[in-house]
């Protein structure tokens, strides 16, 4: 592997020219406002902050690391091909060889060059962004990972949850159901253990690539992280909790969770593009210690309106999955799957089942959206069909319409007539006063921003 930390990495993304250093920026909204504009440019690029209004010289943030193929392919230390569907191919079968490798614990870290403990804890001491204007707070974990060890089982969990601050040394987190973190909290909840836990919010991308995607379970994320590497992940037990924590990190704290008198947590723009989880009382975390590099880096990987960087970078690795599983579910020609950027990687699925695209020729769709989407532009017309349609309620057919004898799908004795479906990709009008807002700063606020930053970003005059 070419980088040891987050460091090496920034420098050869550098070097690639998949970066851009930005200086002067606000932490309120711009960083995040940014941020944006680079998420809804394909391949855009990585984006490092320095000297953030308002805070000291050095301490850093970097966001959209792993939205292109070729900072993907750096990451995971593999050739990204000359198209989407070549590095698709490319992890599938590389995901199949990896073997998860034991850690290697270290004693000396260049985490431990700041070490702060109870009473002299300050979480507001780093340049965290406010990432849309609607939030409910400022959230340092975007990019990071929860550490968790499992009361029965005992294996650690590296999980990607998002955590705000609520206090110097207060941090809230929310674990969607089902995710193996979640399952970890609510064991001790229940139990009545002592829940000791460690955040780590600034690491290499391969960490966070980890803790975000699903990684088996029972597998510790640092594990399969060394099988990637093909050398064993570096770490060091954490002195409050044990845990074991990335030896090369760059902001890391550890600290009890507490389950009485839960605190609000969010609301927060998810990956759907909406504020939908809105706002709920959550337990939280009371920080005993604090560890961090000189010049500390944040990772940032905020959600938000598709397309995004969660987006890009999980389309390629789950649709390797999936296509892997079609396989072994005994799908016969399968020729390539893609999870849509624009659906979250998640909401739409397009699945190639020979060499042949006949079948996308001629046009049997309409497609019905709200004035806020651009109906030419197949991002945000494939974003309101995955988050504003409701299959079942709907979508429409319509019976023998005027085709042709170019049809290919219409069978020879059929010729001459097709059917229609009709996508109602709108907001639905009996509550859309109540529907979820969208997770996106306003358009003056991007607008300016591009004027702004564009030319730095792009190359462009503030064009998008």
């Amino acid at each position: 592997m070419e980088y040891q930390d987050l460091r090496d990495w920034i420098q050869i993304a550098d070097e690639m020219g998949e970066l851009k250093t930005l200086k002067g920026c606000d932490w309120n909204l711009e960083i995040g406002a940014i941020t944006e504009l680079v998420h809804h440019k394909e391949d855009g690029p990585a984006v490092l902050f320095e000297d953030i209004k308002d805070y000291p010289k050095g301490f850093r943030v970097l966001s959209n690391s792993l939205s292109s193929r070729k900072r993907l392919a750096l990451t995971l230390g593999l050739p990204c091909g000359e198209t989407k569907m070549d590095f698709v191919k490319i992890w599938k079968e590389n995901y199949k060889k990896i073997k998860p490798l034991p850690p290697k614990f270290v004693k000396k870290s260049p985490l431990l060059e700041n070490v702060y403990k109870d009473g002299d804890i300050d979480m507001f001491m780093f340049p965290t962004p406010k990432w849309h204007d609607k939030d409910g707070g400022r959230y340092i974990g975007t990019g990071s990972v929860d550490i968790t060890r499992d009361p029965d089982e005992g294996w650690v969990n590296y999980g990607t949850y998002r955590v705000m601050i609520h206090d110097k040394d207060k941090l809230g987190f929310y674990i969607s159901p089902g995710k193996h973190g979640r399952i970890q909290r609510e064991k001790y909840q229940a139990s009545g253990q002592p829940f000791k836990m460690a955040m780590s919010f600034g690491h290499d991308p391969l960490t966070f690539l980890a803790g975000s995607i699903e990684v088996p379970y029972g597998v510790p994320e640092y594990e399969f992280i060394g099988g990637i590497r093909g050398e064993p992940f570096e770490m060091i037990e954490g002195e409050y909790s044990g845990l074991p924590i990335p030896a090369n990190a760059e902001i890391v704290i550890e600290g009890d969770v507490h389950f009485d008198n839960p605190k609000v947590e969010g609301p927060f723009g998810e990956w759907t593009g909406y504020y939908a989880s809105a706002e709920r009382a959550e337990p939280w975390v009371h920080v005993k210690r604090l560890y961090h590099r000189n010049n500390p880096i944040i990772l940032g990987s905020p959600p938000g309106r598709p397309p995004a960087e969660l987006g890009w970078y999980r389309s390629y690795l789950r649709s390797a999955l999936i296509w892997d599983e079609m396989e072994k579910a005994g799908v016969p020609d399968v020729k390539g799957v893609w999870l849509t950027v624009s659906g979250g990687s998640r909401l739409m699925m397009c699945v190639a089942m020979s060499q042949c695209h006949a079948g996308a020729y001629l046009g049997r769709f309409v497609v019905v959206v709200d004035d806020d989407i651009d109906p030419s532009n197949t991002d945000d017309m494939i974003w309101a069909m995955s988050s504003r349609c409701e299959p079942e309620a709907d979508i429409d057919i319509l019976r023998r319409c005027w085709s042709g004898p170019l049809d290919p799908v219409i069978h020879p004795s059929k010729k001459g007539f097709n059917s229609r479906a009709i996508i109602d990709a709108t907001r639905p009008y009996e509550w859309i006063k109540d529907f979820p807002p969208v997770a996106e700063s306003p358009k003056e606020v991007l607008d300016a921003t591009a004027k702004k930053w564009g030319g730095e970003l792009f190359g462009t005059n503030g064009k998008k």
